[in-house]
């Protein structure tokens, strides 16, 4: 590839200048717009009624929304606060009525377990009692037992026999 010399520059810039000024003038203001930008216009123009109006709309239903809601609310806020009122009051009653049956329940029961606790008691020391005077003949019978059988064994023995 060969360099381009400064003299070859200069003249190419030279023609492509005088080039460029021979082309006729283009004003854009002067030009009817084609096709395409007379579509381009009515597009743009469209969609930017569209949106103000869309915008124009969002906006007013926003505020029927919003008085709408503060309505509802008012409606709701006072209807909640009667139910609440009633809620609070029947939980009260409920309450008391726990309460006072839960006393009453705790006396009887409370009085029914001190009369089972002392029969638990008094059959505790009965069957401590019958064991303890069971053991103490049964310990008296093996005694006896034990005198008679080394008796015979002693008879056995020596020859004793004095029954």
């Amino acid at each position: 590839m060969a360099f381009m010399t400064i003299r070859t520059f200069a003249t190419t810039l030279l023609g492509a200048t005088a080039f460029a000024l021979s082309l006729p003038a283009a004003h854009a203001q002067e030009q009817q717009p084609s096709a395409l930008g007379r579509a381009w216009n009515d597009t743009r123009s469209a969609t930017t009624n569209a949106w103000d109006k869309t915008k124009d709309g969002t906006v007013k239903a926003w505020d029927k929304t919003k008085s709408g809601t503060e309505k509802a609310w008012d409606k709701t806020k006072s209807g909640t606060e009667k139910t609440w009122d009633k809620t609070r009051d029947g939980a009260d009653n409920a309450w008391d009525k726990t309460k006072s049956g839960s006393e009453k329940a705790w006396d009887k029961t409370k009085s029914g377990t001190e009369k089972a606790w002392d029969k638990t008691k008094s059959g505790t020391r009965d069957a401590a009692d019958s064991t303890k005077n069971w053991t103490k003949r049964a310990g008296q019978k093996v005694g006896k037992w034990g005198q008679d059988a080394g008796k015979d064994i002693h008879d056995t023995f020596t020859g004793d026999s004095s029954k």
